[in-house]
């Protein structure tokens, strides 16, 4: 499977804005298994270009294509149902539901495609060291322990891709570094891709595809 962005540019950009970006305005292919960490500086249209390849944003010109169709052809129910399978997203912003428990927050997301069963959310909470958050209200968590859940709801569902917009910023790096293992661990298995935004290149994700936004 691949994602194809062919010449996309905000439509509310400057020109001055994409001018030397190696992914706006140009021809990228982003390949099912290789991981691309992109490098967005303030103000460059990073969570854009992450919800744009999710399908929330249609503001740009150009074509972004799964496997040679254009997204912007997919009905609400095909795209609803196309990442279900195939793609899943870690927002900048969270979107966790804040009077709904930790695990609910985590487990509506697998009951939606189940690809790991419940006590993989244990798991998984252990590792990051939020077990003891589950059975509490999201809203009551630190953003860091926020953020842990809402990349555990990422990795409950099937996916070919996973998009993150700077998962990682609240945490310490050895939380982050926990983090990342947990991800990359998934994407291994699943033969899956990263595609990884934030504001810096960091020094742990040091084996992929660095693009300039």
């Amino acid at each position: 499977m691949q994602i194809l962005l062919q010449e996309i540019i905000p439509t509310y950009f400057e020109k001055e804005q994409f001018t030397g970006s190696e992914i706006w305005g140009k021809n990228v292919t982003f390949s099912k298994g290789e991981h691309v960490h992109i490098v967005a500086p303030s103000g460059s249209g990073k969570t854009s270009l992450i919800h744009f390849i999710y399908g929330l944003r249609k503001d740009y010109e150009g074509t972004i294509s799964y496997q040679n169709e254009n997204i912007k052809n997919f009905s609400l129910e095909k795209f609803s149902t196309f990442r279900q399978k195939n793609v899943s997203i870690i927002f900048q912003d969270l979107r966790l539901f804040s009077d709904q428990t930790v695990r609910n927050n985590i487990e509506l997301k697998r009951q939606l495609n189940p690809y790991h069963p419940p006590e993989k959310i244990d798991e998984m909470a252990r590792r990051l060291g939020i077990a003891n958050k589950l059975n509490r209200l999201a809203k009551t968590c630190s953003y860091g322990e926020q953020q842990r859940i809402a990349i555990i709801r990422a990795l409950m569902q099937p996916f070919d891709f996973l998009l993150l917009d700077e998962p990682f910023s609240n945490l310490d790096d050895n939380n982050r570094s926990k983090a990342f293992a947990l991800v990359k661990e998934e994407c291994d298995m699943r033969k899956a891709s990263m595609i990884f935004a934030d504001l810096k290149q960091l020094d742990f994700f040091n084996e992929e595809r660095v693009l300039k936004l």
